[in-house]
């Protein structure tokens, strides 16, 4: 029978629902509601609450469009849509059973993905009751989306929900040792654009010292737009809104139109004479940084905190398979792909078929899109962080190829997630059209790649060895799990620095 269970927090006391393995609070604010002007603003403190604030009920998300992946039912990884209301900047807590105020438990705070203009804290997937089971205090988080969140506009902080993500971080630092965490130990992880923040939060000042680790699940330390890329969007975004490109400008647009304008902002070219776009055409948002993340832990950010971090072994099907161009990809098409990215696109497509000699089109266009998006991206940002002894850095590379779509699917972007979360059992996730697809997926597979998260997160060490840019030794999570040195090394060496 399910209990209540209260905690007091700075800015109030919070009431959450006790279950089999765990409480879980939903629904409670980190910042200000994010309204008018207030959208184009910096994270500010809510304002404290009296009595006891109900937090058993899921609450509002970021404005947003229904997300849609072609034939792929990717419903559990972006969850309901828009549920509107002003209260959003808020977070979920999972905590075991067993939790006590002086518990210390290590702590981990996921930031999810969705081409930074979808998903939210209600998609299925992130159900933290596996981590609170086993011992971990598991923290999601709604950040700003879309143009609140990342459009790069004069008279406005920059990357404002990476700001809320560094705003959730200082709320966990105030409040986590109420629900038994370790303010010491905290993790902060993400996966897609969640990961790119993530990466991003890593080599920014103001968040030092907040968290301990990091993981970067299918991200990129080279994915930030140049504010010259970002201005584009800006231009793009005011002129389909009748707008002057100003923050104040924006402050009166509603929310609603906010969301129907990206559909507007699809196809902007983002290449420069410096620059490609490290998102290939996929989402006008991304952070806008002067320097690329992967730089500025090279030179030092981040140096602190442990990092794991890796992709799947077949990123770009994701983008491919649901749409039926995986199979009907030409050479035309793999050329076209690395034009998208690098500047001799005969010289990388020549790379990549002595790589893989057996490869179709499909596979070799696929293959690049994985690497320009997060590929050569994830391997620079774990080179530059291996340069620092203060920390450890680990590598992993997701294998496990889902039957979806005929098998087409394989092991794609996102694949990896049931897994982190150990909650391969959803309904949602199984079918001919579903991410794990029609076969069971391997019976320890979960329990394996859920634990060495958790290591990682509690120790530093998620059970193999560490990289370096010598041997970049990756671990390789599927059926069979082994360690190899410096996978795909000849095609990734084949980017330009």
């Amino acid at each position: 029978m399910n209990q209540h269970v209260d905690v007091v927090t700075a800015q109030g006391a919070v009431r959450g629902l006790r279950g089999d393995d765990s409480v879980v609070f939903l629904n409670i604010p980190y910042a200000a509601p994010p309204v008018g002007a207030g959208r184009f603003q910096a994270p500010r403190p809510h304002d404290p609450w009296t009595g006891v604030r109900n937090a058993t009920e899921p609450g509002p998300n970021a404005p947003q469009a229904e997300r849609r992946l072609g034939s792929l039912d990717m419903s559990p990884y972006f969850g309901p849509g828009w549920i509107p209301g002003d209260d959003y900047l808020t977070l979920n807590v999972w905590t075991p059973d067993t939790a006590a105020a002086d518990a210390r438990l290590p702590v981990m705070v996921f930031v999810h993905g969705g081409g930074f203009v979808a998903g939210s804290t209600r998609s299925q997937l992130y159900d933290g009751a596996a981590f609170a089971r086993d011992g971990v205090v598991l923290v999601t988080l709604n950040y700003r989306l879309g143009i609140p969140g990342f459009l790069h506009l004069p008279g406005a902080p920059g990357n404002r929900g990476l700001l809320d993500v560094v705003a959730a971080l200082r709320w966990v630092r105030e409040n986590i040792a109420a629900f038994g965490g370790d303010p010491e130990t905290v993790t902060l992880f993400g996966q897609s654009a969640g990961a790119t923040i993530v990466g991003a939060v890593l080599a920014t000042p103001e968040a030092e010292g907040l968290f301990r680790r990091a993981i970067v699940q299918s991200g990129s330390g080279l994915g930030a737009f140049t504010t010259e890329q970002a201005a584009r969007v800006t231009r793009a975004a005011a002129a389909a809104l009748g707008v002057e490109p100003r923050a104040e400008s924006f402050a009166d647009v509603p929310d609603r139109r906010l969301v129907e304008v990206i559909s507007e902002l699809s196809g902007i070219d983002l290449r420069t004479v410096t620059h490609h776009d490290p998102l290939i055409g996929l989402s006008p948002f991304s952070v806008v940084l002067d320097q690329q993340p992967a730089e500025a832990v090279a030179a030092g950010r981040g140096a602190a905190v442990d990092l794991l971090a890796g992709t799947t072994t077949e990123e770009g099907n994701l983008y491919l398979a649901p749409f039926g161009t995986l199979s009907s990809s030409t050479d035309a098409d793999v050329t076209a792909a690395a034009a998208r990215s690098h500047r001799e696109p005969a010289r990388l497509v020549e790379t990549y078929r002595k790589a893989r000699p057996l490869a179709s089109s499909g596979e070799l266009r696929s293959a690049i899109m994985g690497d320009a998006l997060f590929g050569l991206g994830t391997r620079r940002l774990a080179d530059a962080h291996a340069g620092h002894r203060s920390s450890a850095t680990y590598a992993y590379s997701f294998a496990w190829r889902s039957a979806a779509l005929g098998g087409e699917l394989g092991a794609a972007h996102a694949v990896e997630l049931p897994f982190v979360f150990d909650v391969t059992a959803l309904a949602g996730l199984h079918g001919p059209e579903a991410l794990l697809g029609p076969d069971e997926p391997p019976a320890n597979l979960a329990a394996r790649t859920h634990a060495a998260w958790i290591a990682f997160a509690t120790t530093g060490d998620p059970g193999w060895n560490r990289y370096d840019v010598t041997r970049r030794a990756t671990k390789i999570i599927g059926v069979e799990e082994t360690v190899a040195d410096d996978p795909r090394g000849e095609e990734l060496e084949a980017w330009p620095e």
